[in-house]
């Protein structure tokens, strides 16, 4: 495989990119949350410095050299599902063909939920974007809308 050196400008923005990668960890919070402001969307549900100092280091180093081609960053995340330890936190979908009709026998009533084609669910004449929303009017308290109508650990 042939190396090539980056590109005279893209070596001197390393070299700002590297100075600017060192200082993340000296940088007081607001400092980061600007940073972080400035490049991202939005700003992480469970944040920590750790976490906020590397994703800003990635991106740094992303503007200055590039993204990881598509063809990379698959086989990265496929090798990171079948051979990680540690499980990511997306969980599997439960998709539902259109049409299905949802059955649940609750405090002595039956309830029953339709899928609709378009991804929301009618439910007692009205349409609703979860079953979660569905479980919770239901039964008054916050549910899994799949694991309530039991879906959850189902295959589709």
């Amino acid at each position: 495989m042939k190396t090539t050196a980056p590109p005279i400008h893209a070596s001197l923005r390393a070299g700002r990119t590297s100075e600017q990668i060192a200082e993340l960890s000296t940088q007081k919070m607001s400092e980061l949350w600007a940073l972080w402001d400035r490049y991202f969307p939005h700003r992480p549900s469970h944040p920590n410095r750790k976490f906020i100092e590397s994703r800003l280091a990635y991106k740094l180093q992303e503007m200055t050299y590039g993204a990881l081609p598509e063809t990379t960053r698959a086989m990265l995340a496929d090798y990171g599902e079948r051979l990680s330890a540690i499980k990511s936190g997306s969980a599997p979908t439960h998709a539902v063909l259109p049409g299905t009709t949802l059955l649940r026998d609750f405090a002595g009533q039956q309830y029953k939920v339709t899928v609709l084609p378009d991804g929301l669910y009618e439910f007692d004449g009205k349409n609703y974007k979860s079953l979660s929303a569905i479980a919770k009017l239901i039964t008054g308290t916050q549910w899994s809308g799949p694991a309530f109508f039991g879906l959850k650990g189902k295959k589709s």
